[in-house]
């Protein structure tokens, strides 16, 4: 029984020790010979990083609360619909001889998309142009015979039988004619249905069927399909509850605003308006569906395509607005860290308000020209200093920048609005951070705690082991 006691208490001795060799090689931070004790209560290697009244100052950026508009949207799925669809059949049957458009392609309407073998027709229509001609001789003969009987009866020299005869011969051969022409009609009709045309403008998609094969009338498949894209529509559902208050704004004139955005909801496709409103609600959804119509001069948006549709349901004026990035969660609800005069920061409890893609209205909590973290938020909490501008450390990892961190020694001070930049955000993150080659120079090793980025202080560690395992030196 000893024997195993003491088995089990060197096991728990050994594992001790290696947990603790482990936590002093990877995980203590290792103080500069003859620096002073770092303070406490700071977030990783930054010394005071967050820490409460004291510590370094957290780089973050900040921007200005504004005043302005902002929409109210909704966004939904749709599916993109041709404004019109046909599939192009033949009209008659034949061979067909030639194809004239190229897949893809625009076209116009009566433009000549393929040709069909004509001459069974040509036949046709010269056979029955033949038996017009000789119905309207026989129609000429009788009405001269009708005249000529019409004579002789006021000489009373025929009866009057004979004349009402050759009256109905001619009315038979007058309907023989009208029929023939009708014929003749019909004929050269079927000539024409050997050219097949676009019924309308629009894009033709791939063809379906080759050139000499036999076309029918009833081939369901038909050549071509052709769709009507510019303009085009985009069919969505929105709930029931809401679009009420859209088909008011369409009884009214209204136009409501859609966006087509792709899957991602990021890139905007085109922009269009509510063109319609189905007349029910979908009973197994609770939606209604609405069309709207898009201009698609570009072509972004093809037939049976899914986007993203952004219906815009009202518009706020005179909102305060700040990047949505500077909104947070947490056990108060929604939160911003607010920037006092003293460049410190206060937990400010706000309700927020519409959010846009990149902003968020505040309904409560916060006032034009507040000022907001945007950026660095993970290591902040109430009291924080932050860093501003003039009080960023010294950047020299590239060789490129000048001692204070500026490229040439004419970049603009840390924290200014660079060309291009919104001027209502902030920046007052340092523009490099030092390596483990640039600590000595710029004064983090002479600083508690060591250089500030990670793998910064990994390289100062291996420095400062390689400096301790060297012998000292001979006098």
């Amino acid at each position: 029984m000893s024997r195993r006691i003491k088995t089990v208490a060197i096991l728990v001795i050994a594992t001790t020790a290696l947990a603790g060799t482990v936590w002093y090689t990877r995980w203590r931070d290792p103080v500069p010979a003859g620096a002073p004790n770092r303070p406490t209560g700071g977030k990783g290697g930054w010394p005071g990083a967050g820490a409460k009244g004291g510590g370094m100052p957290v780089p973050v950026r900040t921007a200005i609360a504004q005043e302005g508009s902002i929409d109210v949207t909704l966004d939904v799925l749709g599916s993109v619909t041709a404004r019109t669809s046909v599939i192009v059949r033949a009209r008659v049957d034949g061979l067909l001889e030639h194809i004239r458009f190229k897949e893809g392609a625009e076209v116009h309407e009566h433009d000549v998309l393929a040709d069909i073998d004509a001459r069974p027709y040509q036949a046709a229509l010269k056979q029955t142009e033949g038996q017009l001609a000789r119905d309207e001789a026989l129609l000429e003969s009788a009405k001269v015979d009708l005249e000529r009987y019409r004579m002789l009866l006021t000489q009373d020299s025929i009866a009057k039988q004979q004349v009402d005869d050759q009256t109905a011969l001619v009315h038979q051969y007058e309907g023989v004619v009208l029929s023939d022409r009708g014929t003749v009609e019909a004929a050269r009709l079927n000539l024409g249905w050997t050219h097949i045309s676009a019924p309308i403008s629009g894009r033709v998609g791939l063809r379906q069927v080759d050139v000499g094969n036999m076309v029918h009338a009833a081939d369901a498949a038909g050549i071509v399909v052709l769709t009507q894209t510019q303009p085009i529509n985009v069919t969505f559902a929105v709930p029931a509850e809401k679009a009420s208050a859209l088909v008011n704004h369409l009884h009214r004139g209204e136009s409501v605003a859609v966006d087509a955005l792709d899957r991602d909801g990021k890139t905007l496709l085109a922009r269009g308006h509510v063109e319609s409103a189905d007349n029910v609600v979908d009973p197994a959804t609770s939606t209604v569906k609405l069309k709207s119509l898009y201009d698609n001069r570009d072509g972004a948006l093809l037939p049976n395509q899914f986007v993203n549709a952004r219906v815009t349901l009202q518009r706020l004026d005179h909102q305060v607005l700040i990047p949505a990035t500077a909104v947070q969660h947490g056990t108060p609800g929604a939160y911003v860290y607010l920037v006092g005069p003293d460049h410190t920061v206060s937990v400010r409890v706000i309700i927020p308000g519409p959010q846009s893609a990149d902003r968020v209205a505040i309904a409560q909590g916060l006032a034009v020209g507040d000022e907001v973290v945007i950026d660095g938020t993970d290591k902040l909490h109430a009291g924080s200093k932050i860093m501003s501008a003039h009080d960023a450390p010294a950047a020299a990892a590239d060789p490129a920048y000048g001692h204070h961190g500026k490229r040439g020694g004419h970049a603009p001070p840390l924290g200014e609005p660079r060309a291009g930049t919104d001027s209502s955000v902030r920046s007052t993150m340092p523009q490099a951070p030092p390596d483990a080659e640039s600590t000595r120079s710029s004064g983090w090793a002479m600083h508690p705690g060591g250089p500030p980025d990670e793998a910064a202080r990994a390289a100062w560690r291996r420095r400062r082991e390689a400096e301790r395992s060297q012998p000292p030196a001979q006098p």
